[in-house]
């Protein structure tokens, strides 16, 4: 087995005659097990994690991101996450600031691997490509797309982006108001897509990639989709959202799991309703996450489940980079 101590030895042995340093990608669908596999492979590793989930940042938001608890991350560190109010915005050229320096001036200082593990497909991006500078939009502009949010509705705007930009759209969260128009002002004041500002040559890291995908199939994981509504359901998700009402128009409260209730508490819909559109909307954007990292980069694929097999392939690839 993997896990015996002559193996952990010798692993790290060989790893500390490299002075290389390895950061794993786990990406996936939510709901599919990121989580727990990372957890996992970082106590294997004797090592850290850091989120790549564009809402766990946020420290007034858990129940709805499916933040893992203190019980859950089981004595392993994890970095970015519960990392900022949800007063601040923080963007993806913030987090690739922030990951490069934590990894560079402080995780590859003591260890010699890291774990990011998320489903913002547009911030691991940010790590493994860099992401250019993004343009200002005129005022005009987004005054104007602010009013059409208003009167024609989200997804109106997101429709157009699609037209404008596919590749973003692919993976983005339409539901998301904030983000649809942010990329709309770039599409129509440059005349180019939102994608096209992600660096074309990617940025030469002081580190070696590990790209691991995890999937599940598909009614499987949407099965999990579904029992993990119920889950926070329970849990008390209608509560948390209640707290924030506050922040509503916040760009991470424009989202799937959040959108749903605030708009149940406005009277847009009944309870059964509510609920049918947190599972529908959560397997949608699934969905467009395995579209996103099965069509962006050269991700290894394995079922989640595979905990030996993932584990094999990090040993393989670190002992020929």
């Amino acid at each position: 087995m993997f896990s015996t101590f002559a193996t952990k030895k010798s692993f790290h042995k060989n790893l500390t005659q490299t002075l290389d340093k390895y950061l794993i990608l786990l990406v996936g669908p939510t709901a599919v097990g990121k989580t727990d596999l990372a957890i996992r492979l970082a106590h294997q590793l004797n090592t850290e994690i850091i989120s790549a989930d564009s809402r766990q940042f946020y420290r007034e938001l858990s129940i709805g991101t499916a933040k893992p608890t203190k019980e859950e991350m089981d004595g392993i560190t994890h970095h970015l996450i519960d990392s900022h109010s949800i007063d601040s915005y923080y963007s993806a050229g913030d987090f690739e600031r922030d990951v490069i320096k934590l990894l560079e001036e402080d995780i590859f200082k003591r260890k010699e691997v890291a774990i990011m593990t998320g489903g913002s497909g547009l911030f691991v991006k940010a790590i493994t490509d860099g992401l250019d500078d993004m343009p200002e939009a005129p005022l005009v502009l987004r005054e104007n797309l602010m009013q059409r949010l208003e009167t024609e509705g989200v997804e109106v705007l997101a429709e157009e982006l699609k037209k404008l930009d596919p590749e973003y759209a692919a993976t983005a969260d339409l539901q998301n108001s904030q983000r649809v128009v942010r990329a709309l002002e770039v599409c129509l004041s440059t005349g180019k897509p939102f994608s096209e500002f992600h660096k074309k040559t990617k940025v030469k890291r002081s580190f070696h990639f590990i790209k691991i995908g995890i999937e599940r199939p598909r009614e499987e994981l949407y099965s999990r989709v579904n029992q993990r509504m119920e889950i926070m359901l329970a849990n008390g998700l209608m509560d948390e959202v209640k707290g924030l009402t506050d922040y509503r128009n916040h760009n991470a409260l424009q989202t799937v799991g959040y959108k749903e209730v605030f708009e149940f508490l406005d009277g847009t819909y009944d309870y059964a309703m509510m609920v049918e559109l947190l599972k529908r909307n959560s397997r949608r954007y699934a969905k467009r996450q395995m579209t996103w990292f099965k069509n962006q980069d050269d991700f290894k694929w394995f079922n989640a489940d595979d905990f030996e097999g993932v584990y094999k392939y990090i040993q393989a690839e670190m002992s020929i980079k």
